[in-house]
């Protein structure tokens, strides 16, 4: 099963429908006019359900195989949604909308995904039925724990989930995997320290939250290199710090600072969440000032199923003729709650040479459009193979 001649014939068109999308990104849940493009072309092709608002402004499509006899029902997941970001590419079709743009690809996922759908309703060349999930909100969102949440996976009675991902400096249309945890859980912090402002001349008569919020950026840094485990994997990033006063003569009230935490496993996302804690607060209290500390854990540890892992790579392998093992991620993935729903796995594809993913200079590669359709198609077919 090498790259299908469907895809190479309908390359053209899903190139288009992929520049459309750039040229008009949508951030996070406001993907109302992604959404109902995504749900026009599911109606035109065929599919026997189109339904939106699943998650907010999520598009699910039900495809029948010629037989439904196995019982079997697989889900397939693209993500919809851009970044804030102002883009720097020049093309033709770049974004009409002024800091939003389509960085990581997702236009690329959306339009291969439709891609697939369109050649799977056309044909029906298996034994059961296809649920195409078109899912909003995955950069920081959550839009796929929305879309579990609605009852998505009982509803349509989803019994295995599929997700793809492209990515820069990987050749054009290759693939790579691995099982078990893959992306990492991604935590948010928001920490803010309270001491006592006053005049820059007289720090003696002040508690400066200044001093106070550096030393704690640096202490948190002992998290990953003298309490974690050194073959565990964690990131600690203090990525924002706001003080009270923008004055040259004046110590801070408040520091407020803003990060992530993230982690390969539980046990490794419980010590941090614990840690960073003790490290705010007691910091904080030896100087005599008060810290109070938020940790809202956001996307869980994105873990591929074994049998599913193996399946996918299968796949790719007669797809692209190989899939390589893929190194671990420490970035995070919304992906996570649907398979922490159902078996099933998440696999790379490669995107080629160029800027990476969430960098205004990115841009997906529309060569890799019919190894990606392939690959959805089939993990279609062979997973629910016709009698």
């Amino acid at each position: 099963m090498p790259v299908k001649n469907r895809f190479a014939e309908l390359h053209a068109d899903i190139t288009a429908w992929r520049r459309d999308l750039h040229e008009h990104p949508e951030i996070l849940f406001e993907t109302h006019r992604t959404s109902a493009t995504v749900a026009e072309k599911l109606r035109a092709f065929g599919c026997d359900e189109v339904v939106e608002g699943i998650g907010r402004t999520g598009v699910v499509g039900v495809i029948k195989g010629k037989q439904t006899a196995s019982g079997k029902v697989i889900g397939l997941r693209a993500d919809m949604d851009a970044l804030p970001i102002h883009e720097q590419t020049g093309l033709d079709y770049a974004s009409k909308t002024p800091n939003a743009m389509h960085a990581c690809g997702h236009d690329g996922h959306t339009a291969m995904l439709l891609g697939a759908a369109r050649y799977l309703a056309e044909t029906r060349n298996f034994d059961g039925t296809c649920v195409v999930i078109f899912q909003p909100a995955e950069e920081g969102g959550g839009g796929g724990r929305e879309m579990c949440q609605d009852g998505m996976m009982d509803r349509w009675g989803i019994q295995e989930v599929y997700g793809m991902h492209n990515w820069p400096g990987m050749p054009t249309g290759s693939f790579g995997i691995r099982t078990g945890p893959f992306f990492a859980a991604t935590d948010l912090l928001d920490i803010e320290i309270e001491g006592l402002g006053g005049h820059a001349a007289k720090p003696n008569e002040t508690i400066d939250t200044t001093v106070v919020s550096a030393h704690i950026v640096t202490a948190l840094q002992t998290i990953a290199s003298r309490n974690a485990d050194p073959v565990g994997s964690i990131v600690v990033s203090i990525t924002s710090f706001h003080t009270s006063s923008t004055a040259f003569n004046v110590i801070p009230q408040r520091v407020n600072m803003l990060g992530t935490v993230r982690t390969l496993s539980n046990e490794l996302r419980d010590l941090a969440e614990k840690r960073v804690v003790e490290i705010c607060e007691g910091i904080a209290a030896t100087f005599g000032a008060k810290a109070t500390v938020k940790y809202t854990r956001n996307y869980p540890v994105m873990v591929n199923h074994p049998d599913q892992t193996e399946f996918a790579a299968d796949v790719a392998r007669k797809v692209a003729g190989e899939c390589m093992e893929a190194p671990l991620v420490m970035g995070g993935e919304d992906f996570a709650f649907m398979l922490e729903e159902r078996p099933g796995a998440y696999i790379l594809m490669g995107n080629g040479d160029g800027a990476a993913v969430h960098h205004p200079l990115y841009n997906f590669n529309d060569e890799a459009i019919p190894a990606g359709c392939s690959w959805w198609a089939g993990i279609v077919e062979e997973r629910m193979p016709a009698a």
